[in-house]
């Protein structure tokens, strides 16, 4: 069963910000020719390797909300120019809505077990979650109303 990691999503009020971001950043990389893979430096490397890379995704919290998620294609420990150890999250660029929760601030990322995850949101969901907007979703799950 896969893990999952849980990370507050700095800068992006929305999944379409988000988004916007990620495919801003893939055409400044291939206009570089550097790898346009989305990724996501963090100062530690999870001890959990083989549990997040068996399926693992990355889920953001957006706003105080647990709103979508990035499957982590690959995770590379490197040292950075500063003599820092770093870690990339290779990130999947599909950005995926999910059942929207609320969730208190905290530091760095948290594990994420699978049975703890949220569901998917996609577009035949037969209660019209993923066709409403990123601020409705967000204020119906603070009223605990979704």
């Amino acid at each position: 069963m896969a893990l999952h990691l849980l990370k507050l999503c700095v800068g992006p009020a929305s999944i379409a910000e988000l988004e916007a971001r990620i495919a801003q950043t893939r055409a400044d990389a291939l206009a570089q020719a550097r790898d346009p893979a989305p990724a996501h430096v963090t100062r530690m490397v999870p001890t959990r390797l083989s549990e997040i890379l068996g399926g693992g995704s990355i889920y953001w919290v957006i706003k105080g909300t647990l709103a979508c998620r990035q499957t982590i294609a690959a995770i590379a420990p490197f040292t950075g120019a500063d003599g820092i150890g770093r870690c990339r999250l290779v990130l999947d660029p599909v950005v995926v809505p999910v059942s929207p929760r609320p969730c208190r601030p905290f530091q760095g990322w948290r594990y994420l077990k699978a049975d703890d995850a949220p569901a998917d949101l996609d577009a035949a969901t037969a209660d019209g979650l993923a066709q409403m907007p990123d601020a409705l979703r967000r204020e119906l799950a603070s009223l605990g109303l979704i």
